[in-house]
């Protein structure tokens, strides 16, 4: 920890206001920018439009923070590499970089841990400790592209990490300004996805925000009763509302918008839900992910078997006409479920 400034993770305005603060004209701070997010230095010395005595100001009143990599797996069936990081108070969060054909997705998280209890998932059961900040969200980018040592190399980001990004609510939509920014990382806004719970209020304050950022909605059930026994927040946003509030954005931003559904053995994984889901969305713009549950040390559920999975796949594309792709666990063979490493390296 230190007294310093903390430049990452600063909006334009903020850096503004701080250079000028410092005596310094506001234009200084586009030029850190650029320095820090475009170029990706982090060595004030090495800014070389900017004045000798301004550098010296930076080194004695700024730093640039980095997470630090403290395990990397990587899996030698399809290249899937998890990151787990140390945050400056000790608490560890994780990233997950996967490789399909030309596109790079970079996986990464919003909080330590999640409170929102799903009983399939690995870091429900940590439980909340915090919300992440602005810059601890958009570093964890710039440190996978530091390790593999390319600048934009990864192509995709996905918001689908430990903790659910709009319970992070401002802290996220930050981070998603500050990568998409022109002074920032330029990542396309169109190449992001956020993936929610259904956390309805939020996703109202999602859509009035009016970017192009991609929503994708965990639903992971085709009815009220199951969805309660598996994500507690279903009691207070059911189905219908959450899908009322993905229409809502659709309606403002004109994007399909992704249902991901995780197949849970003898749970959620029959003809007769796939066609609930079929009526439930029938007409809408949405297009599904289904994904077989990766299993884990002391979960309680299985994946459906291949054929079921097809079934279900083609129901969905047949009788509701949807786009409806399977999304196989990638690094099964390295801890790659969202959790997985951390709770290892905790235990160690």
């Amino acid at each position: 920890m230190t007294d310093k400034v903390n430049l990452i993770g600063l909006s334009r305005e903020e850096f503004e206001s701080l250079v000028e603060s410092w005596g310094e004209p506001r234009y200084r701070a586009r030029q850190i920018m650029v320095w820090l997010y475009h170029k990706r230095i982090d060595d004030f010395d090495a800014m070389t439009d900017l004045s000798k005595r301004f550098r010296a100001l930076l080194r004695d009143r700024a730093y640039v923070p980095h997470l630090e990599i403290i395990a990397k797996e990587r899996s030698p069936i399809d290249g899937t590499t998890k990151y787990l990081f140390e945050l400056e108070d000790g608490n560890r969060i994780e990233s997950v970089l996967m490789f399909d054909r030309n596109r790079v997705t970079l996986c990464v998280s919003s909080q330590v841990g999640c409170g929102m209890g799903c009983r399939f998932c690995q870091t429900g059961r940590i439980g909340l400790i915090r919300n992440l900040k602005a810059w601890e969200i958009t570093a964890q980018l710039m440190e996978v592209e530091r390790d593999i040592g390319r600048i934009r190399f990864v192509t995709n980001l996905v918001l689908m990490g430990m903790g659910e990004p709009l319970a992070n609510y401002d802290e996220t939509m930050k981070s998603l300004r500050l990568m998409t920014a022109p002074e920032g990382l330029m990542f396309p806004a169109r190449k992001i996805t956020l993936s929610t719970c259904g956390l309805v209020p939020q996703m109202r304050n999602f859509t009035r925000e009016g970017m192009k950022v991609g929503l994708a909605i965990s639903l992971n059930a085709s009815d009220d009763e199951t969805r309660n026994r598996l994500m507690p927040v279903n009691r207070r946003y059911p189905i219908r509302e959450v899908l009322d509030a993905a229409m809502e954005w659709y309606s403002r931003v004109r994007r399909l918008f992704t249902i991901e559904y995780v197949l849970l053995k003898g749970v959620n994984d029959s003809d007769e839900d796939a066609r609930r889901l079929v009526k439930l969305l029938r007409g809408k713009p949405a297009k599904f992910n289904l994904i077989p549950f990766n299993p884990a040390e002391g979960m309680e559920f299985q994946p459906p078997d291949i054929e079921t999975v097809e079934r279900f796949r083609s129901i969905l594309a047949k009788e509701g006409h949807f786009v409806a792709s399977v999304r196989f666990s990638r690094g099964a063979d390295i801890s790659a479920a969202c959790g997985q490493l951390r709770a290892r390296y905790q235990t160690d």
